[in-house]
């Protein structure tokens, strides 16, 4: 788990929001939980390399 945090503001269709937030609950997710995963895949994916990965 990271240590420290920093804010990302994304702006994004009400209706997608709503429709995302919706979807992460059925899971017992959180947005920020789901969000976070994706980025981690999206490094991955393009091989980028940040000082705490497993």
């Amino acid at each position: 788990m990271e240590q420290k945090t920093a804010r990302l503001t994304v702006l994004i269709d009400p209706t997608k929001k709503e429709a995302f937030e919706r979807l992460c609950s059925a899971q017992d997710l959180t947005p920020s939980q789901v969000v976070r995963q994706l980025i981690r895949e999206y490094l991955d994916k393009h091989g980028a390399t940040y000082t705490n990965q497993p």
